[in-house]
């Protein structure tokens, strides 16, 4: 099963080399952190705080390219958690088919974020109960 969260917090360090990203449960109470590079904690921090831009950056690229290409951006969906590491897909809708590419959950949800509007981020119910307990 999968539940649908969205991001609560981001967690900018000058001085930490890992970032950290919140997500927390859509209508529930549970909550984990995602430890980011700093180039997706930027970019996710921009696109939250509607920072503009004078040109493209990379998750704006992809956006741009998923949608010229005639395709819809769907949702995000963190699938695993393996050894302290997360696993995600990004679901793109194309021609009526829903394809799902494997991607890592900060980018992930850099797109997602940099979509208007935001993607929907799920998250694996048995992710969540690991995330929780660690």
């Amino acid at each position: 099963m999968q539940v649908e969260m969205q991001l609560s917090r981001i967690i900018i360090s000058e001085i930490q080399e890992q970032q950290v990203i919140y997500l927390e449960e859509v209508n529930g109470e549970r909550q984990f952190p995602i430890l980011i590079g700093i180039f997706e904690a930027t970019s996710i921090d921009r696109r939250v705080k509607k920072f503009e831009t004078p040109r493209p950056l990379t998750h704006d690229l992809l956006v741009n390219a998923v949608e010229a290409l005639g395709a819809t951006l769907d949702s995000v969906v963190i699938t695993d958690l393996k050894d302290h590491t997360y696993f995600a897909k990004l679901r793109i809708r194309h021609e009526g088919e829903l394809q799902e590419i494997d991607a890592r959950p900060s980018d992930a949800i850099a797109v997602a974020v940099t979509c208007d509007p935001h993607l929907p981020i799920y998250v694996s119910e048995e992710v969540i109960e690991d995330a929780v307990q660690e």
